[in-house]
């Protein structure tokens, strides 16, 4: 999906995120707490978080767009910018100073030049529009075992990475965050075009 052209077509999406050339600056400066802030933004928005991980570098992310008059490019958008401005605070707290050199070193001149500091995010994000369960369910095992798989080994079962939705898709308790059922969602958006 090109994300140059806005997404404004309501929907269930797999989004990803990631920090700029892959630095684990999530896990640096400990701002998971920042992404359920956002969570909840985007539920006062009628916006829903459906699956996730946070991982130290990127987020995986399984939403609901709900429509609206802002596209999901401004909502993401708005959020790397938001979620920046907590790691750049927990940098410049922890002294990470080679660190904020880098960052402040790697913004390209058309981004100087509208006062940005720091590269905390790549540029794009990936997103994929999830119409089936079957695409759902595989997008979820994946977000889940993230954590357990290639180079990260953060657990050895998804149930033991704690910023993930795998505790309440896995064995129905509440993780950290309280997510939405993806099947509430897809049952509502199959009846919705049934009816149209």
């Amino acid at each position: 999906m090109s994300l140059h052209k806005p997404i404004i077509i309501k929907g269930i999406y797999f989004v990803t995120f990631t920090c700029h050339k892959w630095l684990p600056l999530i896990d640096k400066t400990c701002c998971y707490n920042t992404f359920y802030k956002w969570f909840d933004i985007l539920r006062k928005r009628s916006h829903d978080i459906l699956g996730y991980v946070i991982m130290p570098n990127h987020l995986h992310s399984l939403l609901y767009y709900s429509g609206g008059n802002r596209s999901l490019n401004f909502e993401i958008g708005e959020a790397k910018r938001f979620i920046a401005y907590e790691i750049i605070k927990g940098l410049q707290t922890a002294q990470e100073h080679a660190l904020l050199l880098e960052l402040s070193r790697d913004i390209e001149l058309k981004d100087k030049s509208r006062g940005k500091l720091h590269e905390v995010w790549e540029d794009s994000f990936d997103c994929k529009q999830c119409r089936t369960e079957k695409f759902i369910l595989q997008k979820l095992h994946y977000i889940h075992n993230n954590p357990c798989t290639g180079k990260w080994k953060l657990a050895d079962n998804p149930l033991h990475f704690p910023h993930s939705s795998a505790s309440f898709y896995i064995s129905g308790k509440k993780g950290l965050y309280d997510v939405t059922d993806y099947r509430e969602i897809l049952t509502t958006l199959n009846a919705e075009m049934e009816e149209n």
